[in-house]
């Protein structure tokens, strides 16, 4: 190891430890542990470049373990980018941009939030697909625009979650030979030691996986052997590679080294003192870098932007010699134009059609119109009805395929597909159950804190699912992803709302989750673009109307049903549609006025989901024609019957509001 390497890896050491120390809150063990083999490939491998971190074909760096969010602050601000030591000096403080755990967007050069243990790797393995899939279409002999690695520092904890097994089983599986994954294996959890708990073979279990796995066996100091490891890792092109890299943490702290006291607190100043006379760090100024390595890390600088500069010379003779795939590469990288959102978007048949099948005519029309359109499903394709036609699945053999067999790893996908959405070039969806929502929460909450374009395709909505039973049939779920503050949660109540939906999801900066039906609905003619208000009038009860009947997705024929019979009976109601809550909120007070004036108190929710979250809009006074408890086996049309969806039952509790 050079002194000036040397010197780099202890001011990270010493920094990130400064950092935790002055904040009195943090994870110190791993930024210490790992500081070796994440300066080695920043330094020696790293593609990328601070003066502009959103160049194209950088490489990318995903901190799975998110916990040690200093080491990244620490080499982001060492290398150059917008992270200034006064950050540094604001770790975890209120408006600092050195939060706990790194975030996507508020940071300059972090590629993804992390910290949620094992979605960094599923996130990497996105990144990886997107790569591969953008280099097969547009690479060509001798230009390679779309050639760059995606990186992720892990350890143990990233590898015990089971979403890092499902991400890596299907990372092999598709043999994605530049995603390179760095263990830091230090055998520490916050709760000690992992012997108890996690004393797998893990080389084994990647090796089973499809990866190719090399150890290297003192990352302490051995910036050598990880060196050698990098390089095996980069040359295998067929297989993903993890770097099993041996490590202590708090490597160098004699009180602390090997401790689980160091994974979660900071480590006390005796002991950091006690660490920089161990290191060899003779600077007492505290938040202190070097000038050799400042001079150090200045030179790499120039070979940083030379790389830039190559590539943009490379592209600037792509452009001349393939100027339709360079133009069609920059309309990849910019957001879904309006013009696909035509009147043709709209037409559907005059027919009773499942959303399910209209939402699959949708994803139809979008894949017309939207090369860089990519999705699956967790093995639920025939089922959900989210496959593209005349699309060829992604695959080791057809890089170009945009389909994608997630198989069934519900979790998994939904992370990858934020690593798709991150890297850029890519418009990402995917689809199951809409009760296995439930197994893609954390990921679809990491969607919601990135901002990310994510479209989920959630398909048999309600009790309508049947014979499956209970365990198939969600409740509780469309109110978990509305009480997720950044998704627009959509349930349509036919083709046209479908439709609206889809527009909405291409259109904002946020995931979107669109609730779908096994069975058949009709097509209103009233439904429409208004639909992109999130809530409208469908049938308008007169400008007083007596009640206001508020309903989504399937039940929307119910409540138009109703308002008839109510009619019948000289009681006005007013049908409003509510296909999105956090679209309609989003509107002004003058608009959502209009739909549900304060003076008419007397209102009924209809939803064959959970009554929790209507409340704001039907009040005190108002009624529900909801589901409070668990489905059942059975026809759907009897389920719907016996838990109580019917006009007439829509009817009554119009009436029992009334007080008549």
């Amino acid at each position: 190891m050079s002194k000036v390497d040397k010197l780099a890896i202890n001011t990270i050491r010493v920094l990130s430890a400064e950092a935790i120390q002055k904040a009195n809150s943090g994870h110190p063990g791993l930024p210490i542990g790992s500081a070796p083999m994440a300066y080695t490939l920043w330094s020696k491998y790293l593609k990328h470049n601070p003066k502009n971190p959103k160049w194209d074909n950088r490489d990318r760096f995903i901190l799975s373990a998110g916990h040690a969010s200093m080491l990244e602050y620490s080499l982001l601000h060492m290398f150059g980018y917008k992270v200034s030591m006064e950050d540094i000096k604001n770790f975890r403080q209120w408006d600092s941009i050195t939060p706990g755990h790194p975030e996507h967007g508020l940071t300059e050069g972090v590629e993804a939030t992390s910290g949620p243990l094992g979605q960094g790797i599923a996130m990497s393995v996105g990144f990886a697909m997107a790569e591969a899939h953008l280099a097969a279409q547009f690479n060509k002999p001798g230009y390679n625009v779309v050639d760059h690695y995606t990186y992720a520092l892990t350890g143990d904890g990233c590898l015990q979650e089971g979403v890092s097994g499902e991400a890596s089983s299907l990372a092999g599986t598709l043999k994605l030979g530049k995603l390179i994954v760095l263990y830091d294996k230090n055998d520490i959890t916050i709760e000690g030691s992992i012997d108890t708990a996690f004393d797998e073979d893990v080389k084994k279990r990647y090796k089973a996986y499809g990866w190719q796995v090399l150890e290297v066996e003192d990352g302490n100091e051995d910036i050598k052997s990880i060196e050698q490891a990098i390089e095996e890792a980069k040359a295998e092109k067929e297989k993903p590679s993890l770097i099993i890299v041996k490590t202590q943490i708090a490597y160098g702290c004699p009180a602390k080294q090997g401790s689980a006291s160091s994974h979660g607190s900071p480590l006390g100043q005796e002991n950091i003192d006690a660490m920089k006379k161990c290191l060899g760090w003779d600077h007492a100024e505290p938040f202190f870098v070097p000038e050799e390595v400042k001079k150090h890390i200045a030179e790499l600088q120039e070979v940083y932007s030379a790389e830039e500069a190559q590539w943009n010379e490379l592209f600037s003779k792509y452009s001349k010699e393939y100027p339709e795939l360079a133009k069609q590469y920059k309309e990849y990288m910019e957001p879904v134009p309006a013009s696909v959102f035509d009147d043709d978007f709209y037409q559907f048949e005059d027919k009773p059609m499942a959303t399910r099948d209209t939402s699959n005519m949708i994803i139809n029309r979008l894949a017309a119109k939207l090369p860089n359109l990519m999705g699956g499903s967790a093995d639920l394709g025939p089922a959900n009805k989210s496959q593209m036609k005349d699309r060829e699945f992604f695959s080791p053999e057809n890089r170009k395929g945009t389909n994608v067999h997630f198989g069934i790893r519900e979790f998994a996908m939904a992370a990858i597909c934020n690593g798709m959405a991150l890297h850029g070039g890519i418009v990402p969806y995917c689809a199951t159950f809409l009760v296995f929502s439930d197994y893609m929460k954390g990921a679809i909450r990491m969607s919601a804190l990135m901002k990310l374009p994510v479209t989920y395709v959630l398909s048999h909505d309600s009790i309508g699912v049947g014979e499956d039973g209970a365990t198939h049939e969600p409740i509780e779920h469309l109110a978990a992803l509305r009480a997720t503050p950044g998704v627009y949660t959509w349930r349509p109540a036919d083709g046209h709302e479908t439709a609206a939906a889809y527009q909405s999801a291409m259109s904002v900066n946020a995931p979107s989750a669109i609730a779908l039906s096994r069975q058949n609905l009709p097509l209103f003619k009233e439904t429409g673009k208004g639909a992109l208000k999130g809530g409208y009038i469908l049938k308008d009860g007169g400008a007083n109307p007596d009640v206001i009947l508020i309903a989504t997705g399937s039940e929307v024929e119910l409540a138009m049903n109703a308002a008839e019979e109510l009619g019948k009976e000289n009681i006005s109601a007013r049908v409003v549609s509510m296909p999105c809550v956090e679209l309609f909120e989003e509107q002004d007070a003058a608009y959502r006025e209009s739909v549900l004036p304060r003076s008419i108190r007397a209102r009924v929710a209809v939803e064959a989901a959970t009554s929790f979250g209507w409340a704001k809009f039907v009040g005190l006074d108002g009624g529900y024609v909801t589901i409070d408890h668990f489905g059942a086996s059975a026809p759907a049309g009897v389920l719907f019957e016996k838990f109580g969806f019917t006009t007439k039952a829509v009817v009554d509790k119009a009436k029992e509001v009334l007080g008549k």
